[in-house]
């Protein structure tokens, strides 16, 4: 009898794939470093219509709801792809690996990472790459610089998920960047699990090595010539000293927009928390790096509704957004997470009171947003076209260089690259531009 190719299903056919993933950029790059995986050693991507030999869950378990739709996804798969195997990977299969090792279909879940090239191994999975070289359905591609999480903030679970610090060797890095601009891709968002922290566990102690750090990560990148942009995925407001300020300033191809995670306004609420920061520091590096760079754009997290939150805290919270002018705010309703402290503490709020307050948090982001558009009017931006407008025929979206949404007359064929475009009017959930410069006729 002949054996079976490893290239090869039972049927004699090329093997096939399908990659689901669930939550942050860092996963969704993971995701794609196991795809890359499993095209080297002959597997493609499954159609819409076709069943998988294998499906790939990259699982989020930052809230209650990515742990359920992790679970909702994994059944589904099995549903639809009859005899297929599940192999889940991501924060949920590290939390809770029993659980999911139950669910139908999955016949290996991932509890370390690190043991990832170990597991396929097993299964005829023997060239893993070291990075990615593109990234499959999007236009801009993430690179993950670091892993792992030291902080011991009361809410979060990622550091029991993702412990320790790993930094990616800035050379490794480079050239995986290189490797996706050549490509095609002009966006490349440097992502990690606490980005701020990369370089420290490289050079910390008796290393002998001298720093190096995020921003001199961004000027080595920033010496990559062409036509391209990088885009910093979230930032610690005590991660922001002069050097990063200077390093921003003074990079060609770093966008001027960054992501200061807030979670809460209130003193009182920051400190139940345990960040690292009061507000009037948190407002004192925006107001540092709005001195030195030319309109800086800050995109924020808030957590509503955290255990004890009081109408006043929250009201300062609110607050605290008005004074920083953050143009876009991530809003989320607490969740509580089994394994931290918060999820003990007293005075748990109602859900009704949470969405209420998540509901005028989100009003009054649109609200920031349009004041932030309004800003722009008259400005000449770089925007990188994403789409075709689904509110205008003939017309264009995509975003620019501060991550404003703007649309403007344009081509299906411009998408996925650079148009300059000058804005015209600021709407609440975008700013519409018009072509070329203020004097462009």
């Amino acid at each position: 009898m002949q054996a079976t190719s490893p290239l090869l299903n039972l049927s004699g056919e090329q093997k096939t794939c399908r990659m689901v993933t669930l939550g942050c950029k860092v996963n969704q790059y993971e995701t794609q470093l196991v795809f890359e995986a499993l095209q080297k050693n002959g597997y493609r991507e499954a159609t819409e219509d076709e069943n998988a030999d294998l499906c790939v869950v990259n699982t989020c378990t930052v809230t209650h709801t990515g742990d359920s739709k992790s679970r909702q996804v994994i059944r589904q798969l099995s549903r639809k792809n009859p005899g297929t195997r599940t192999l889940v990977m991501g924060c949920y299969a590290t939390r809770e690996p029993q659980d999911l090792a139950k669910l139908p279909g999955v016949f290996e879940v991932v509890t370390n990472k690190k043991e990832l090239p170990d597991i396929l191994q097993r299964h005829g999975i023997y060239d893993m790459p070291v990075g990615i070289s593109e990234f499959e359905g999007r236009r801009r591609a993430y690179v993950k610089v670091q892993d792992g999480c030291i902080l011991k903030c009361t809410y979060c679970i990622i550091p029991s998920v993702r412990p320790g610090l790993q930094s990616r060797s800035p050379q490794e890095i480079e050239e995986e960047v290189r490797r996706l601009i050549d490509n095609g891709y002009l966006e490349i968002v440097i992502t990690g699990v606490h980005v701020g922290h990369y370089g420290v566990d490289t050079t910390r102690g008796k290393s002998g090595k001298a720093p190096f750090r995020l921003w001199h990560l961004f000027e080595k990148l920033d010496k990559i010539p062409g036509n391209w942009r990088m885009r910093l995925s979230s930032i610690e407001a005590v991660e922001i000293n002069n050097d990063f300020i200077s390093a921003a300033a003074n990079c060609e191809h770093l966008c001027p927009q960054f992501h200061p995670a807030l979670q809460s306004g209130s003193e009182t609420v920051l400190r139940r928390m345990r960040r690292r920061y009061s507000m009037a520091r948190f407002q004192e590096k925006l107001q540092q790096m709005r001195e030195r760079l030319d309109h800086p754009a800050f995109t924020t997290d808030v957590i509503v509704g955290f255990p004890g939150e009081t109408e006043a805290e929250f009201e300062e919270t609110l607050q605290s957004c008005r004074e920083a002018q953050f143009m876009k705010v991530h809003v989320f309703p607490y969740s509580g997470r089994k394994g931290t402290k918060a999820i003990d503490f007293s005075d748990q709020l109602p859900p009704q009171v949470i969405k209420e307050r998540v509901a005028r948090l989100s009003e009054l982001e649109r609200d920031l947003a349009e004041d932030y558009y309004r800003e722009r009017i008259g400005q000449t931006s770089q925007v990188f076209v994403e789409r075709t407008s689904q509110k205008q025929d003939g017309w264009v979206r995509g975003t620019d260089e501060r991550y404003v949404p703007v649309e403007f007359p344009g081509k299906k064929s411009e998408i996925g690259s650079f148009q300059t475009v000058t804005g015209h009017q600021a709407f609440r959930d975008h700013l519409s531009a018009t072509r070329g410069g203020p004097n462009h006729e």
